[in-house]
Order: structure tokens, then sequence, then C-alpha cells
């Protein structure tokens, strides 16, 4: 019976992802079943955890992200939680030997969330980036590499490179949403009577520097992973040339998306890239 709960947790991580994020989870579905489940339970945590902090308006956030990660320790601990998502996580944890340092990075960047407003320079914003992407990019590298602590280490900046990347581009993504409704601003000095191109372009070339470094990890991945990580990869590059291409002031009062037909296109480029052994 163990078995069939721990099976329905996987699942649940996975739907939670699908219903999330359903490039994200095309992307893991090239992974072997043992990688995908881990991903999934990753990506269940973080989202559970992001969701308190961005969502649930009428209840006490603080007290819910405490019990989060109370709970998270207790089914860590007791190896069983009746929470499906923290179940799941529990067992990648410590079957990939996650570093709670990770874990805790993150929720530390989830609580900033709760009373922080403005990052008013680069040290906070890297700092605050560091938690919410750069340490989920390396329990998912824990994953990848699977116990070969030397090849880790060789990739670990390619991949905190690619968390920022990632988190970089969906700031700039959801700036409408960031302003408007959670009344956030991530950008240093990013407001919405200054936003011009020239802003804008200097964040741009920043991310494409991320993008550079991160691509020689990419390279450097085991041959199983590779393919899932390049998809990401591809996809947030077409995401980013879009909002090149978006006047400043537009993505104020839109966000940028990438088509369904657009996805198809760069799943293909991304499958043939591995095929044929560009990468």
């Amino acid at each position: 019976m163990e078995q069939l709960y721990n099976s329905v947790s996987f699942k649940i991580s996975k739907l939670v992802t699908r219903t999330y994020s359903t490039s994200f989870s095309i992307a893991v579905s090239f992974l072997d079943h043992e990688m995908q489940n881990a991903i999934y339970s990753i990506y269940g945590f973080v989202r559970f955890a992001d969701e308190i902090v961005d969502s649930f308006e009428n209840c006490d956030k603080k007290q819910l992200l405490e019990k989060f990660e109370k709970d998270y320790y207790e089914a860590f601990n007791n190896s069983v939680s009746l929470n499906p998502i923290l179940h799941a996580f529990q067992h990648v944890v410590k079957k990939y030997k996650i570093p709670d340092e990770f874990i805790q990075a993150f929720l530390s960047s989830m609580k900033v969330d709760l009373y922080k407003n403005e990052f008013r320079n680069k040290e906070e914003i890297d700092a605050y980036i560091y938690g919410s992407a750069d340490v989920v990019g390396l329990m998912c590298l824990k994953v990848f590499t699977n116990g070969n602590e030397e090849l880790f280490s060789e990739l670990k900046f390619p991949a905190m490179k690619l968390g920022s990347a990632f988190q970089k581009v969906n700031f700039l993504r959801d700036l409408k949403n960031d302003m408007e409704n959670l009344d956030r601003q991530y950008f240093p000095d990013v407001r919405k009577d200054n936003f011009n191109e020239s802003i804008k372009n200097d964040i741009i070339q920043d991310i494409q520097n991320d993008f550079s470094l991160s691509f020689i990890g990419i390279k450097r991945l085991p041959n199983n992973a590779k393919l899932p990580v390049l998809i990401a990869f591809i996809y947030y590059k077409q995401l980013l040339k879009k909002i090149k291409y978006t006047p400043a002031k537009k993505l104020l009062n839109t966000r940028i998306r990438v088509s369904d037909s657009q996805k198809i296109l760069l799943l293909v480029k991304a499958f043939l890239t591995c095929k044929f052994r560009l990468v």
C-alpha cells in the first residue's frame, strides 16, 4: 500500500506541473520515468510555496508558508506526509541528496515576497534570484547528475546562470501583473513612469549573457537530461526574443507568450539539435 501512495503522490505532482506549466511539463516528459517523477516533485514543491505568496489574499500568508515549511520537515523526518506534494518531494530530497541549504535558500526568497515590494540594487535582486530560481536549477541538477558530485560541481555555475536567465525572463514577461496585482518591483529602478527601450535593452543584454554562460553546461549534461533542458532553453530564448521586439510601454500592459504552433516548432528544433549532436 505504501508503494501505491507513493505512486499517487508522484502523479499529483505531475498533475500540478501540467496544470500550471504546459511548456515545462512537455520538456520534462522527455526524461525517463524516474527522472520525470523527481522533477515533477521539485516543481510541485516550489509551485505550492510560490502559490502561497502570490495567491490566497484573504489568508494569513505568513502562517501558511510557515506551516508549509514545518510540514515539509515533518515529512522529511518521518518519511511520510498526508500532503502528497510534500511526501513526493521528501522522497526526492533523500534519493538525490539535495542539500537542505538549497531548500532553505528557496524558502527564504519566498518569505521575502511576503514583505518586500521593491529591490533597490543588484545585490538584493541577485540574492532573491539565487533563492527563487538558481537553487531550483541546482535541485534539478542533483537529479540529472544522480550522485556524480564531480559533474555536479562542474555544472553548478551554468545551472545557476540558466535559473537566473529563466527568472529574469519571467520578470520581464510578468511586469504588468507584478506591478499592478502583486505590487512588486523586481528590477531595481524600473517603474511604470520610467521604463523605456534603453532600460529594457540593458536587462535583455544581461539575460543574454546568462544564457550564453548557461549553454556551456547544457552541452555537458548527461545525454538522458540534455534534450529536456535544451527544450526549455530554446523556449525561453524565443520568449526573450519576442520581448525584445515588443515596445517597452506595451510590456507594461500585456503578457507576452509563445504560441502553441511556435512551441511545436521549437520542440522539433531542440529534438533535431540533439539528434544530430549539435549540442
